[in-house]
């Protein structure tokens, strides 16, 4: 009978919580096949069978196990059963049938086949979007009761019991109970402050339209908004390099690198995978590891060292919808830059008034090593950066480098 046991995951990293189990008490594992799911406050990984056998298991789905806890064994010595399916020698990885970019409710619905003759007829005649209608006939299919029970309430959810007033408790998973203490300590362990401004991004949006084919076909990925933020960043925090310090007791430690931290939303949680020397990457190299990072984000394929360190924060709020907002300090770095989300506004330029996709920017910063000049200068020079792409080659104004000013 071998023993698995959870094994070490990083350092400070004292326990994790045993998620969910991914093969049942007494069924046959192949060796390497992930047998259950465990977090640790820093990161979601997986444990794997060390030998083919039978699993017993030894810990129950949400119970929190120490480092070196007995989690599961398996009997190696048992036989096979029967009717185990025989371990595949094909090592190849399957070819993934592209997904339909039509809505799933959409892309399945036929009236013939997902809805009676009767509701049919009453989804046309009422103009009805049956998507949103759960059926409740045999196989799913949707019933006449079923389309007249969404007319009789309008502006409430099909199928949703009314006037219920039902609560549900979870436990916080230990990533939750991370990222709440985190966010408690930075506001009550710095002197946090956020200061605004806004960046045209004509310059960016007519540059990216022009050559993201050919940005793609090149280098086989896409050219979005995030590698020209963090471009940007990067010469901006070369320049004012108190942004890119943090406090360390009595001292101030400096870093002659651009270690930018992406935030991003997992399913399990809010997870800030860090992007290495960002400043000595290029744009396409920024976009490879952004689309890796957020890929193994939203996977829950990140692991500590990907998450560890970074020295300045990007969050982008404007996915999501965000006008602006106030990100919080991502500690122990000193400051963080919101993006948000691109609107068209009218703008006064020249003495004229124009439209222009204008963004809001956010710079949080801790006032204990920041000051108000450089938080400001700092934001400037991004804004003047991101309105000039063609500054993110060098810095400085090709025009001025001529003159040499």
């Amino acid at each position: 009978m071998i023993e698995i046991k959870v094994p070490p995951v990083g350092e400070s990293i004292n326990e994790v919580t045993l998620v969910k189990w991914t093969k049942p008490d007494g069924a046959w594992v192949e060796r390497d096949e992930v047998l259950c799911e465990l977090e640790s406050e820093k990161a979601t990984f997986e444990l794997n069978a060390e030998q083919a056998g039978i699993l017993k298991h030894v810990a129950e789905e949400g119970a929190t196990l120490a480092i070196g806890d007995h989690a599961c064994s398996i009997d190696e010595t048992a036989a096979r059963p029967a009717d185990a399916p025989v371990a595949s020698e094909d090592t190849t990885p399957k070819a993934v049938p592209p997904k339909s970019e039509t809505p799933p409710a959409q892309a399945t619905l036929n009236f013939d086949s997902k809805a009676t003759p009767v509701a049919a007829n009453i989804i046309a005649d009422k103009k009805v979007d049956a998507s949103k209608i759960p059926g409740t006939g045999p196989g799913g299919k949707i019933t006449k009761h079923d389309v007249l029970a969404s007319l009789e309430k309008p502006g409430t959810i099909p199928g949703k019991e009314l006037f219920t007033r039902n609560d549900k408790r979870d436990k916080m998973s230990n990533l939750r109970r991370t990222v709440s203490r985190r966010l408690v300590e930075a506001k009550n362990s710095t002197a946090m402050l956020t200061t605004f401004n806004e960046v045209d991004m004509t310059a960016i949006m007519e540059l990216r339209s022009k050559y993201k084919d050919l940005f793609k076909e090149k280098h086989g990925v896409g050219l979005g908004f995030m590698s020209f933020f963090t471009k940007a960043c990067c010469i901006a925090l070369q320049e004012w390099k108190a942004v890119n310090a943090y406090i360390d007791g009595d001292e101030i430690v400096y870093h002659d690198y651009c270690d930018i931290s992406i935030a991003v939303s997992a399913p399990k949680g809010l997870v800030v995978p860090v992007i290495r020397n960002a400043e000595s990457l290029s744009m396409a190299e920024i976009e490879k590891e952004v689309l890796s990072l957020a890929g193994k984000a939203r996977d829950n394929k990140l692991t500590i060292e990907e998450m560890t360190g970074g020295t300045f924060t990007i969050t982008n709020g404007g996915v999501f919808g965000s006008l602006m907002s106030t990100p919080i300090i991502n500690i122990p770095q000193s400051a963080i830059l919101g993006m948000h989300k691109i609107q068209d506004r009218p703008m006064a330029i020249n003495g004229q008034v124009v439209i222009r996709p204008m963004m809001y920017l956010a710079l949080s910063y801790d006032h204990r090593i920041i000051d108000g000049r450089e938080s400001v200068g700092f934001l400037v020079r991004v804004k003047e950066l991101l309105e000039n792409p063609s500054l993110l080659l060098t810095g400085i104004d090709p025009s001025k480098m001529l003159l040499e000013l």
